[in-house]
């Protein structure tokens, strides 16, 4: 019972996903291909959204759902890093066809290549626990 609200969540993020074809490998190669707007506006969207809610966290001091302040921290100055995981991040998806979120709504709508892709994710996100306390954060 306690995990519904995440079940419920993530059954409409996969609903919006699906009805924004956000999740469609071929709206994801259009977007590397410059073919198309599409996922630029779903992006683009977000971000701005993103900047809102961040605008109006600070503005107003909201707290999270357990009463906790909301803390923002300075920007690290070093751009490379950024560029270095960017690129990591931008690669995989461009290779793959999805990020974490649509792979997941992939492999429901019944596309099973995904799974390895979304296996591939798993042994990277431990590899990276693995090895974070020796790379330059």
């Amino acid at each position: 019972m306690k995990l519904l609200k995440f079940l419920v969540l993530g059954t409409l993020f996969g609903i919006v996903m699906a009805k924004s074809e956000a999740f469609s490998w071929f709206r994801i190669q259009e977007m590397f291909r410059f073919q198309a707007f599409h996922m630029y506006g779903i992006i683009g969207t977000a971000v701005t959204l993103g900047v809102i809610g961040v605008a109006l966290i600070k503005k107003y001091n909201l707290r999270d759902v357990k009463g906790n302040p909301i803390l923002f921290y300075p920007k690290d100055k070093s751009t490379m890093r950024y560029l270095i995981g960017g690129t990591i991040f931008g690669l995989g998806w461009a290779l793959s066809g999805a990020c974490p979120g649509p792979m997941v709504v992939n492999i429901g709508y019944g596309y099973i290549a995904m799974i390895v892709v979304f296996l591939f994710a798993i042994v990277g996100t431990y590899l990276y626990g693995a090895i974070k306390d020796k790379l330059p954060h």
